[in-house]
């Protein structure tokens, strides 16, 4: 019979190629398992820029009259039914000249509400997009197997559900002074999208709304969850003056 010490090694290696057959996402031979739906995730800019402590050229907040007023992209996220996403699924480096097409409409619809670059799974830090793109379209396959196919998509499914135009039909308009019932939101979203959205908020404000749909795009429920959300929230205005006089203000 072999000594402890013998086993030990024995046991590990066992236990590393278990670990290389199965994969770490519990899918076989290291094989990315496929995702279960997608999540497309639209930010408030009133909540976030608000946040705001200092500008750049970067930060769609300090564009002043241009900032943004309506919901924006987040990204289009690939998820499970269990609750979990997987990520960075296979090596395809963010290349800006794939979506130049597309810029004008990412730059409006898309843009990073922060300062500084975003962490990316192959390139480093780089721009909102190529996170986006790099941690979560790389796992879009088979719906999605490309970056332009990636970013136009998400372009086309935000503009035909269009939560701003949802809400403010209904009545749920921005305002720093007004608390609407969370409840009414989100009856406002299903019965347009006919599917219940998630929604985040940072404390009383309304900071994402999440729509959910099959990997058709056909709306679907998002999974249930402890919201973050009091019954009433906000939905507050933001009006930037711009990177220079907030820069000036600052000195």
């Amino acid at each position: 019979m072999a000594s402890l010490s013998a086993q030990i090694p024995l046991c590990l290696a066992l236990m590393m190629a278990a670990c290389l057959m199965i994969g770490i996402n519990g899918s076989i031979d290291g094989a990315q398992r496929e995702f279960d739906y997608f999540a497309l995730s639209l930010q408030w800019p009133g909540t976030i820029c608000h946040k705001t402590r200092h500008c750049c050229s970067s930060n769609a907040c300090c564009r002043g009259s241009n900032s943004p007023t309506e919901f924006t992209i987040h990204g289009l996220w690939p998820d499970y039914n269990d609750g979990t996403w997987p990520s960075c699924c296979y090596r395809s480096q963010f290349d800006v000249k794939e979506i130049s097409t597309l810029l004008d409409a990412l730059e409006k619809y898309w843009p990073s509400l922060y300062c500084g670059k975003s962490s990316t799974c192959f390139s480093g830090k780089g721009l909102f997009w190529a996170h986006e793109w790099e941690k979560h379209g790389t796992c879009s396959s088979p719906v999605i197997r490309d970056e332009y196919s990636y970013f136009i998509t998400t372009l086309n499914v935000y503009f035909k559900y269009n939560v701003t135009k949802i809400l403010n039909e209904a009545g749920y308009v921005p305002s720093n002074s007004e608390r609407y019932p969370l409840g009414g939101i989100v009856s406002a979203i299903e019965n347009s999208f006919r599917a219940t959205p998630e929604v985040i908020c940072s404390k009383e404000a309304v900071e994402e709304i999440r729509l959910c749909f099959f990997k058709d795009f056909k709306p679907r429920n998002c999974l249930a969850s402890k919201t973050s959300c009091p019954k009433y929230v906000s939905l507050p205005a933001y009006v930037s003056m711009g990177r220079e006089a907030s820069e000036s203000e600052m000195a």
